[in-house]
Order: C-alpha cells, then structure tokens, then sequence
C-alpha cells in the first residue's frame, strides 16, 4: 500500500469526497478505509430509516394498525446499531414518524440497549409534530454532546413538553439553538423553554418565539449569547412599557420580528442598555407617522452607538403612513455605521441638504437602502444630493434610494460629479424615480459609477406611471450596457 494511503487524515478526506453509495463497497475494501468511510457514511442522517434498515427484515411486524417489535434485540445486534449510531454527528428528523417507531420500542423494550444511542450526536433539525412517540426519540437524542438544535414543530403533545424542559441538563454544552412553534403553542410551550434555556451557558445563538416576561430576565443573564432572534406572535405583548430588564451586553446581532412596530420600541425601552453590532426590526403593522421617529430615538438612547454598525427595519407596505422629515436625525450619534436598511415602511421626504447631513453623520456608510416609496408631495433629493453622498461616504458599495432624476441642473455630463465617482459600487437601485431623459441619465450614472452595469429598480411604479416610467429605465440600462460594451472593446484594441 502506497504510505499516503497509510495517513489517516488522508483516507479521511478521500472518504469525504466518495459518493455515499459507494462508501459502503469503500469501507469494505480494506481494514484501513473501513472506520473512515462508516464515519462518512453514518456522519450525517437526512433520516433514520438508514438504521432501521440495519435491522433484521422479520424484527416488527403490525398489530391493531401499529408498528409492533416481534423479538428484543440480542446483544450481538445492539453492537452491531451502536457501531452505526455511535458514528451520527447530525440527525434531520422530517415530518414522518415511521423511522422513529421502531427505534423507540427497541430501546424502551430492550434493557441491553446503551444509555445514550448516540453519543457523539452535535446536531439536530427537528421538522415533526411532538407526539407522545416523537418524546420518546427525543430523550434519546436529548444527549451532553449536542451543540446545534433547530425545531420547527407545529404541535406538541405535554410528554413532549417534559422532554424539551429537560434540555438545560441533559444538552449543556449546547451552542445554537433555534425553536419556532405555531401560535396555537405559544402560549403552552413557553413555560417549558423558558427554565431550560436560563440553563445554558454555552449559548451563542437563539432564535425563539414568545418567552413572556420571566424568559427575557433569563435571556439578560446569559452571558455568552451573541445572536438573539425574538419573534412576538401575540398581538397583546409588549403593547406597554412596565418592565425594566439589565439588557445585553455583548450582542452581535439583536432582531426583533414583532406585530406591531409599537412592541419594538416598547421592548428596546424595557432595556436599559444593549450593546450590539447590528439591530433587525420586522413588523407586519404601522399606524401612527410617529411610530418610526420614536423607535429610532429608542434605539440611539438605548444601544452603545460606537459599536452599532447595521440598522434593518423591515415592514408591509406603507399605506398611508407618512412620516416626517430628519426622521434619520437620533441615528446621527451612531458613528460607526456601515449599514442602514429601510424597507417599503412609509412615505418619506428628504432634501439634497438632508441626504448630505445623513453622509456627513455615517462617513463609514458602506449600504444604504432607503426603499421608500414618495408620495406626490415628498421632497425627494436630486443628482446633486447623490453627488455629496458619493463624496462623504468612499466605501458605498451598494445604493437603493429614490431620486429625482428630472433635474438635472448644475449638472455637468462631461464630468457629472466634478471628479467624484465611486468605483467600488457593485448595486444601484433607483426604485420608481422619476425619469424624463433616459440619454443623459445614463452618461450621468456612467460617470459617477463607471463600473456599473446596470440600474436596478423595484415594483413600486403607480399604476398610471408604471409601463412608462419602466420603459424608460429600461432604455437607460441599454445605453449603460453599451458604454460597458465600448469601453471592453476600447480595452482589448489597446492590449494589441
């Protein structure tokens, strides 16, 4: 045997490039690629029915419409599974419970069988119902190695429940963590999830839904947590501020996925402090034009802004909601900000000398996306104010913002930006701004963005305006992409 085949790190990364049908024939090619391959092979499990199959064909049968065990496993047998399930390093458990029956009455029927059956077990993605069955396997895969749990479950059954509460002891080095669960469950799971999870101290990432009050105390202690993903599902939470908690204080990332944009701002106040890098906020209602000022001003008194560098807030379309102009203005103390995503949430107006205020506050800004809609008697900035953004902030690589491109005044088309371009923009979308001369929009965008390719736009035309104002954009990204043609053509004669 050549001495590279005699390395096991190599037969390690051969194994992980075979085929898993062929891993099989693999491990049985010699001694030394067979441990190799089996961990291959067994390592990762879409299902468990690859173990079930492990077992003798005439092991279950059917009694009254169920899955029965016909003999318990001999201790020869119980070698020959573990030698399997000792090798699963992750386990993808679908919504189908016919692996998981068998697995359960050979481990609750057999004294023989292994405390844990998986004991090397490191991840766990869970897209089932909770049945009394499912809390079964779950006890058995609830093991100390686990680091990484995702549970997407509709229904839960309460032996389920018991078993989930377990997960503080029973998986403390767990590391990411994500629940979700119907509406129905809210309010049944909670209880359960809230205890085991102040248990985790190992705890990096957690995405989970309604905890109530005495789970976000739990939350504040955790002190290794680094990404909290919070989903508010019931309507009446959080609707008022009686609560005051320590808050965070080494977060990566805080996202908030709630009702209204009302409980946003009622929990970020419930904080007395947060110190985090990115901050998400996703809401389905907004009523009030003061909602979005008032979350702002929550968030530049709350959050530590030298560290906060990413602001997202996210919503259903806007409706009527208009809001006022320098809504921007309390983010202005968050300095160091590199990102700042607005979606389709308002009305807005702002001015050529506002947008510069805004650059002038985030010289760190590397994207903007502004995407909201004007309404007829928005202020709305013009290729001046895009020139002064492009001059205050160097590092912009992406831009999504409405502008006026229909005044064009003090605009020169030899030079449009006076010697200021950017270079590094790799995604500009002007959204439904509207357009008179498609020709010199387009020298006009070439020449601050000489490496851009095209305009992008989103859905968002009147529906009187739609058809034409995309025409002309259209044409504009025509004449964009015949610049791009030249200027490659230019280059390859002067390579000759």
């Amino acid at each position: 045997m050549h001495p590279a085949l005699q390395n096991l790190e190599i037969i390690c990364m051969i194994s992980s490039y075979v085929k898993c049908s062929s891993l099989p024939s693999f491990a049985s090619t010699c001694r030394a690629f067979e441990h190799p391959a089996l961990n291959a092979l067994w390592r990762d499990l879409q299902s468990v029915k690859p173990l079930v199959k492990c077992l003798p064909d005439d092991l279950f049968g059917f009694d009254k419409g169920g899955v029965a065990l016909q003999e318990p496993l001999d201790d020869r047998m119980w070698h020959t599974l573990f030698k399997y399930t000792s090798r699963v390093h992750s386990i993808t458990v679908p919504d189908d419970m016919e692996a998981i029956n068998p697995l359960c009455l050979l481990v609750l029927s057999c004294s023989s069988a292994p405390a844990s059956l998986f004991p090397n077990l490191r991840k766990l993605k869970w897209y089932a119902s909770g049945t009394h069955c499912a809390a079964d396997f779950l006890r058995m895969v609830f093991v100390p190695s686990l680091l990484e749990l995702n549970m997407d479950i509709p229904s839960a059954s309460s032996a389920f429940l018991s078993v989930l509460s377990s997960l503080g002891t029973s998986c403390p080095r767990l590391q990411n963590m994500s629940l979700n669960y119907g509406f129905s469950l809210s309010f049944k799971a909670s209880p359960f999830i809230t205890r085991p999870i102040s248990q985790l101290h190992h705890l990096h990432t957690l995405s989970v839904c309604d905890l109530g009050i005495q789970g976000i105390e739990h939350l504040t202690e955790l002190r290794a947590l680094e990404s909290l993903s919070l989903k508010f599902t019931i309507d009446e939470a959080w609707n008022t501020v009686d609560f005051s908690f320590p808050g965070f204080h080494n977060l990566q990332l805080l996202s908030l996925s709630t009702v209204t944009m009302e409980q946003a701002s009622n929990f970020l106040s419930s904080l007395q402090f947060v110190r985090t890098k990115e901050i998400r906020v996703d809401f389905q209602d907004q009523d009030e034009s003061t909602a979005i000022p008032r979350l702002f001003a929550i968030i530049q008194e709350r959050c530590d802004n030298d560290k906060l560098e990413s602001i997202s807030l996210q919503g259903d379309d806007p409706e009527h909601t208009h809001t006022g102009r320098s809504i921007f203005a309390p983010l202005y103390a968050c300095r160091n900000l590199t990102q700042l995503l607005i979606g389709s949430v308002c009305y807005i107006s702002m001015s050529n000398k506002e947008l510069g205020q805004l650059a002038t506050a985030w010289p760190k800004l590397q994207v903007l996306q502004i995407k909201c809609c004007p309404s007829d008697d928005s202020i709305i900035p013009t290729f001046l104010g895009l020139i002064t953004l492009l001059g205050r902030c160097p590092a912009l690589t992406s831009l999504t913002l409405v502008i006026n491109v229909t005044k064009l005044n003090g605009i020169d088309l030899k030079s449009p930006g006076g010697g200021c371009r950017n270079e590094h923009l790799k995604f500009l979308a002007l959204g439904n701004s509207p357009i008179k001369d498609p020709v010199n929009v387009a020298l006009i965008i070439s020449g601050l963005f000489p490496n851009l390719k095209k305009v992008d736009c989103w859905d968002a035309y009147p529906v009187g305006q739609k058809k034409s104002v995309k025409q002309q954009w259209e044409l504009v990204n025509s004449i964009i992409g015949g610049f791009s043609l030249v200027e490659r053509s230019f280059g390859i004669w002067s390579d000759l």
